[in-house]
């Protein structure tokens, strides 16, 4: 007999509203989606960085490499290829024009909001959780522009999302065969292990962070990270099941799989370069050959495609061009420089003074409120030892710690860069509104040791629905009033500059 308390540590119950669940996960995609859709094509023309990705895209289409036009050969970008490859396929389908060059974006974007809501049910057990998170990543203004250009970062969170999400079901899944291996009567004492099964959503994991990665290189933190997060979740299922040494059996019974997972991530990233490789126009496709030098079959290839990423990161090393928009990673939560990707004060509106903008700007009380998050995710976190905090954190960290060093080197960096770590923050707010809802495990128990409680159970929990449900209704009434500077919709001066909360810092 399997004791409860293992029972529950092992796999704790799913929610039984699951045709609910659906339904309520589907309205609230579509919600996301009419809003990505509506006027994409708007505003006309390439808007900031469009103006490179957009043709780059293009050129991989039409040249398997991203092409110089002057010169008429391959040329030099500093970012793998993956991402303007889904930007160059979608205009295949659509065309090259607004609505084409970014629809890759919004369909990334929208699945986006579906998988964090999955998500946030599986993680928190609770389908309204994960619908509030799904709402308030829909009501994001940094999530929903990012949504509507065609630029890399949408890509990659998205990809470092569903590798996450993948991770978790992994989680899940191999401590249910653990359960049931000791339901089975397996003991762990005498050697006894679960029957061996591919961990494939573990597999399905690497394939989507190796493909984060060939998009852009920053999605290496999660790499790392993810790495770290299935051992140690690994060594957690073991401990819980009653394994005697836990980390030396996960070493034996993970690292291969590990091993594999590094292999997929590069297998992937190597194959976003597929392009560079079966043509001979690529910068620095033969590299060797120009400098005098042997070049082999395929490890000539792979060499000529090391000394690439070798100019691609002095280049990256020495960006210290200044720019208006430019931002410092410890701004990024305070909102302190968004960027401008479209300005028109040509009008029409209802005055003389007309303004139009596209201003990549998180909703401020929702990226304000992360904050505070923050610190109440460790707070719960350590107090409770609860893996999704430390897995939540873990993640933000990843997404903004490493750019501090880059500050020091005064590299030029902007707001989006924040993008990959934006699911984690939504679900360390969750996460927190969550805790605030919980209805204490022994109601009265404290009272019962002498204690005082100040709130009774029941009213604490009401309380925190009640607050939690202002809160996104609050999310929802902000980005409302945003909206326009979201879309480049035609509003007088005076409008736009009562939009300005933060004044110069927002011009």
């Amino acid at each position: 007999m399997v004791p409860e308390l293992t029972r529950r540590r092992l796999a704790p119950p799913m929610p039984a509203d699951t045709l609910v669940s659906w339904v309520a996960t589907i309205l609230i995609t579509a919600v996301a989606a009419i809003l990505r859709l509506v006027d994409l094509g708007k505003p006309k023309g390439m808007i900031f960085d469009e103006i490179y990705y957009a043709p780059e895209g293009q050129d991989l289409i039409h040249h398997g490499v991203e092409w110089n036009h002057n010169t008429n050969t391959g040329d030099f970008v500093v970012h793998p290829p993956l991402g303007k490859w889904l930007i160059g396929w979608a205009q295949g389908i659509f065309g090259e024009n607004e609505f084409g060059w970014r629809i890759a974006s919004a369909v990334a974007g929208i699945l986006s909001v579906l998988i964090v809501i999955r998500l946030g049910r599986r993680m928190f057990r609770s389908t309204t959780l994960g619908c509030a998170a799904g709402l308030l990543m829909t009501l994001d203004g940094l999530h929903f522009v990012l949504s509507r250009t065609a630029l890399l970062d949408i890509f990659v969170m998205f990809f470092v999302l569903a590798a996450f999400a993948c991770l978790v079901v992994d989680r899940d899944q191999r401590r249910l065969r653990w359960l049931r291996a000791l339901e089975a009567g397996v003991d762990p004492d005498r050697g006894g292990r679960p029957a061996f099964a591919v961990p494939w959503w573990r597999l399905a994991g690497a394939l989507m962070i190796g493909c984060a990665m060939s998009v852009k290189w920053s999605a290496l933190w999660y790499i790392l990270l993810f790495g770290v997060l299935v051992f140690w979740w690994e060594v957690g299922a073991r401990r819980s099941a009653g394994v005697r040494r836990p980390w030396l059996d996960a070493v034996r019974g993970e690292l291969g799989w590990l091993v594999l997972c590094g292999g997929i991530v590069l297998a992937v990233y190597l194959a976003s370069w597929t392009g560079w490789f079966l043509t001979n126009d690529g910068y620095d496709r033969h590299w060797l050959a120009h400098n005098g030098k042997s070049e082999p079959p395929v490890f000539g290839a792979l060499y000529n495609l090391y000394e690439y990423h070798r100019d691609a990161m002095r280049f990256h090393d020495t960006l210290t061009t200044k720019h208006s928009y430019q931002s410092w990673p410890w701004q990024w939560l305070l909102l302190g420089r968004p960027v401008a990707f479209y300005w028109s004060g040509a009008g029409p509106c209802a005055s003389t003074a007309c303004a139009a903008e596209v201003l990549l700007l998180g909703t401020p009380i929702l990226w304000w409120a992360f904050i505070p998050a923050l610190a109440g995710l460790a707070w719960f976190g350590i107090s409770r030892r609860d893996w999704r905090a430390g897995a939540i954190g873990l993640g933000i960290v990843a997404g903004i710690v490493p750019w501090f060093w880059w500050e020091f080197s005064d590299r030029t960096m902007f707001y989006f860069y924040v993008m990959p770590a934006e699911p984690f923050l939504i679900l360390a707010l969750v996460y927190v509104l969550g805790a605030l809802m919980r209805r204490a495990d022994r109601p009265g128990a404290l009272r019962a040791a002498g204690g005082t409680e100040l709130l009774d159970p029941a009213d604490r929990r009401i309380m925190g629905v009640i607050f939690a449900a202002a809160f996104v209704f609050a999310v929802a009434v902000i980005f409302a009033y945003f909206y326009p500077i979201y879309t480049g919709q035609n509003i007088t001066y005076q409008q736009w500059l009562s939009r300005m909360w933060l004044g110069n810092r927002w011009i």
